[in-house]
């Protein structure tokens, strides 16, 4: 009897949840949005991320507002949501890096990616392009190679930072090619591009939003895509696995997440919203021609993207000894 109570009592409870749940998602969102950014204002994820929220405000008839939170390598932004409300109310516009990559190598991380967070959905992907300087003369990957192998450990390959899927796309290079580079950290993309310009570096990964302008102009030559298909953009520029340089796809993407157990009705109408913000087709070229691809898609199926390339960068780290030095 008293199991049966027992059992009648847990129904009823969770038929109470259900319908508080739904009656949330009817009435959300009753007021603004905030959605965390963490790289400062103008860069490509905050381009985007804004693209967005201005069409999210118009979707969901509550204004989806942009904080940006820089620090830590996107880590800072990133246990601001994971601490906060799971009401759909504070957003995570994270890069790969902060979920994928940074638990691996920052042991003291205050959120775990897989546990304190909710997918809700994928936004784009930004292929990652490895440029010269063109005074080195090199014009694709197996002459970079050819030279790396000349000069081992000293030519001198830039990144946004340690850790950075620019860092990565060089060790995944390193990896299939059988080199060793000169790995050169900096903070953003901004000193690497001034320093790759100037010569003090010989070679660079970066994204294409980033570089694009510069190889328009023909002061940048690109070499090779860290990616599994070439850029629309840059439809002219082999991979790096065309190049005979295979597992070597190092793009970088953007994911829209909430605290974990936010609501799944609140979960899918956040998803609603940005899958029909990037399917706009003013927000789809623009997207497009800032050098991203616009995704979407569900948020089981973002949970499980997740979890892959949270495994995948584990074993890079793993293999290379990539660690944060201070």
């Amino acid at each position: 009897m008293h199991t049966i109570r027992g059992l009648l009592f847990a129904a009823v409870a969770a038929l109470v949840l259900a319908g508080a749940q739904i009656a949330h998602a009817q009435d959300f969102p009753n007021r603004p949005v905030r959605v965390i950014i963490a790289f400062p204002p103008g860069g490509p994820t905050d381009y985007v991320g804004r693209l967005i929220a201005d069409k999210m405000t118009s979707l969901l008839g509550q204004r989806v507002i942009i904080e940006n939170k820089p620090g830590a390598n996107g880590t800072l932004g990133g246990e601001t949501v994971a601490k906060s409300a799971p009401d759909g109310y504070t957003l995570f516009l994270t890069t790969c890096g902060a979920v994928a990559v940074s638990p691996h190598i920052m042991p003291d991380l205050a959120y775990d990616p897989l546990r304190d967070f909710a997918p809700i959905a994928e936004v784009v992907t930004n292929t990652t392009v490895l440029v010269v300087n063109p005074k080195t003369g090199i014009t694709n990957a197996k002459e970079l190679v050819a030279l790396a192998k000349a000069h081992p450990g000293t030519v001198t390959f830039a990144s946004t930072g340690i850790g950075s899927t620019p860092h990565l796309a060089q060790e995944l290079l390193s990896i299939a090619a059988g080199v060793k580079f000169l790995h050169v950290p900096y903070r953003g993309a901004a000193p690497v591009l001034t320093d790759l310009l100037a010569g003090q570096v010989q070679v660079a990964a970066l994204d294409v939003p980033a570089l694009i302008a510069q190889v328009e102009a023909g002061k940048l030559v690109p070499i090779g895509a860290a990616a599994n298909k070439r850029n629309a953009i840059l439809p002219d520029v082999p991979t790096l696995a065309e190049q005979g340089y295979p597992d070597t796809d190092a793009s970088n993407w953007y994911a829209l997440l909430a605290p974990a157990k936010t609501p799944p009705a609140v979960i899918a109408k956040l998803n609603g919203a940005v899958n029909a913000a990037l399917n706009d087709p003013v927000v789809r070229d623009k997207i497009i021609k800032s050098g991203a691809t616009p995704v979407g898609g569900t948020p089981e199926a973002m949970g499980r993207f997740l979890k892959s390339e949270y495994d995948k960068w584990g074993r890079v780290v793993a293999e290379r000894g990539i660690k944060i030095t201070q």
